[in-house]
């Protein structure tokens, strides 16, 4: 498998053959490090235009940390872990456990592959050519991912409509024993 040994020699020392193989990642590299703390401001990237290959798909989070900088980049990684913490919230208070799982398969996923491209993008594993959720370019994955969001927001919407019905059936109950205590209250006076 020498296509394998060439990505993972390529993958520890992208600097060997920078205008053949470690191109793309010392580009990202490059404009990772040009964002900065606060990035060069939205649409003036840089490292766009004809430096980083196809910017607009695998690696368009190194564009991301040129653009908005580590603020910006610690903000796209937080806003993923919200939809992995409230997808486990979700799946808790699904209706059945098919709901359940089914969330905790689309939020780990969705996770994993952003953690996955995030890892590409800065080099700390080898190119998969994983694209990052709801940012890269690309139809059927965007097109797919919405499918996903759409499932997980009925099973949430399933979710709540069974918790206010315990809540509602929760206060009648409590309601109905007030009632048999102010009676019995009465009776015994």
């Amino acid at each position: 498998m020498p296509y394998a040994t060439d990505r993972l020699a390529s993958w520890r020392d992208p600097f060997a053959d920078p205008l053949g193989e470690g191109h793309q990642t010392i580009q990202s590299l490059y404009a990772i490090a040009s964002g900065g703390l606060a990035g060069l401001g939205l649409g003036n990237s840089r490292q766009k235009y004809l430096y980083v290959p196809e910017p607009q798909n695998d690696f368009i989070f190194s564009i991301l940390c040129e653009e908005l900088g580590f603020i910006g980049a610690a903000l796209v990684v937080a806003l993923f872990l919200l939809l992995l913490l409230r997808g486990m919230s979700i799946a808790v208070r699904a209706r059945d456990k098919f709901g359940a799982l089914l969330v905790v398969g689309f939020v780990v996923q969705v996770t994993l592959q952003a953690i996955l491209n995030m890892a590409v993008v800065t080099n700390t594993i080898p190119n998969t050519g994983i694209s990052l959720p709801f940012f890269s370019s690309g139809g059927t994955s965007l097109l797919l991912l919405l499918s996903e969001m759409g499932v997980l927001l009925s099973i949430s919407r399933a979710g709540n409509a069974r918790e206010q019905r315990l809540a509602e059936q929760h206060r009648a109950e409590t309601e109905r024993m007030l009632q048999r205590t102010r009676y019995r209250s009465r009776a015994a006076r």
